[in-house]
């Protein structure tokens, strides 16, 4: 089978190997082990810092310039651009037995209009989005939503998203992702919720992810006679601003900026704290989430996307809204036995999405696609 991948994600290419984003390509090596020949069509170059990973099965590339639509000179650009793109794509689409479009995205978009003249082609869609349909969104995002649940416009597809949503079309299906494989599965003591309480933030210093809530809910915590810590991975065009605003408030015995950290490193935090707080403006599936879960850390989120979903309406962790005020009232109604309980839940919930189930649903949903041909 020949695969081919259109993707927003960047491949670049160093010491000699294609790379990219480091949790898009350990989920690329799993899809590309069922494939003859592997196929990706991207942009080649990326401006900003990034944690990349080789992949094991290395592709081929056809390189195609990135879009942008934040300015009138890049939109003007980017119209330039259009024609290049879409002849790549058509060639491409052409050479692929199986085309896996990565949404939602600029190239991703272009690459939900040309799928649409290749109505027999097999096809998969990985929406990494927010696919809520009541949930405000660019209008590229709601454009692409609409036409891969199109199944007049785009056929022989299925549609992977996060979370169950009614009056979906036939090719809509729930999906997951993972990090963690069965082997890694553990029995986790019992946090102690009446120690000093370890807190965790997982993801991009940006604006999105709203780092400087988590800063602000264990400040305001610690304030109230609470005995709590915060542990920052991530980097990001904020990082600078939130060492100014710890060093302001005398926070270093309180928050910890780690950076980029390998999975084994974040692991090992999974496993001892109490608590991750992600309060996210829009997420798709929120894999911190489940991978603290996986260990017994309870999350507090913003019910955004599927989270509600994946914390069993409450029963798995603390849904809140974006204000400090309301979300320590959230956490602070809750007693010790309670807590416990959330983080059972939580670890029975996560540890039946592991890495060797999914590479499974993969498997099959590609064979089942290719049995179709």
């Amino acid at each position: 089978m020949k695969f081919l991948v259109v993707t927003n994600a960047p491949t670049l290419y160093q010491n000699k190997t294609y790379c990219a984003y480091a949790p898009y390509v350990r989920e690329m090596d799993i899809w590309s082990d069922y494939v003859d020949e592997f196929k990706i069509l991207s942009p080649n170059s990326y401006s900003g810092k990034l944690l990349i990973a080789p992949f094991k099965n290395q592709p081929e590339l056809v390189a195609v310039p990135s879009l942008q639509l934040t300015s009138i000179k890049h939109i003007i650009l980017s119209v330039i651009k259009l024609p290049i793109i879409i002849i790549a794509l058509f060639k491409a689409m052409i050479w692929a037995d199986h085309i896996h479009l990565r949404c939602p995205g600029n190239i991703g978009l272009l690459g939900c209009v040309v799928q649409i003249f290749f109505p027999k082609k097999i096809k998969t869609a990985k929406y990494a989005g927010n696919w809520d349909p009541n949930a405000k969104q660019p209008l590229s995002y709601r454009i692409q939503k609409w036409m891969l649940s199109n199944t007049f416009l785009t056929k022989n597809i299925s549609v992977l998203v996060y979370g169950n949503w009614p009056n979906q079309s036939k090719n809509i299906k729930p999906f997951f992702t993972a990090t963690f494989n069965d082997a890694e599965k553990e029995q986790v003591k019992t946090r102690d919720y009446s120690k000093p309480l370890q807190f965790m933030f997982v993801g991009s210093l940006v604006e999105g992810k709203r780092p400087m809530f988590a800063i602000q809910f264990v400040q305001q915590l610690v304030k109230s006679g609470t005995k709590a810590t915060l542990d920052v991975f991530g980097d990001g065009i904020l990082k600078a601003q939130l060492q100014d605003y710890i060093h302001k408030h005398n926070l270093d015995h309180v928050v910890k900026l780690h950076g980029n950290q390998s999975k084994d490193t974040v692991k090992a935090y999974y496993k001892t704290s109490h608590f991750l707080i992600l309060a996210s403006k829009s997420e798709g599936w929120p894999k911190v989430l489940a991978e603290a879960m996986f260990f017994g850390a309870i999350p507090i989120a913003t019910n955004v996307s599927c989270v509600a979903d994946m914390l069993g309406e409450g029963q798995r962790g603390l849904l809140i809204t974006p204000d400090i005020n309301n979300a320590l009232k959230t956490f602070k109604s809750y007693t010790e036995d309670q807590f416990k309980n959330l983080s059972i839940h939580a670890l029975h919930w996560s540890q039946t999405y592991t890495l060797d189930r999914f590479e499974n649903e993969v498997k099959d949903l590609i064979l089942f696609e290719e049995s179709r041909e």
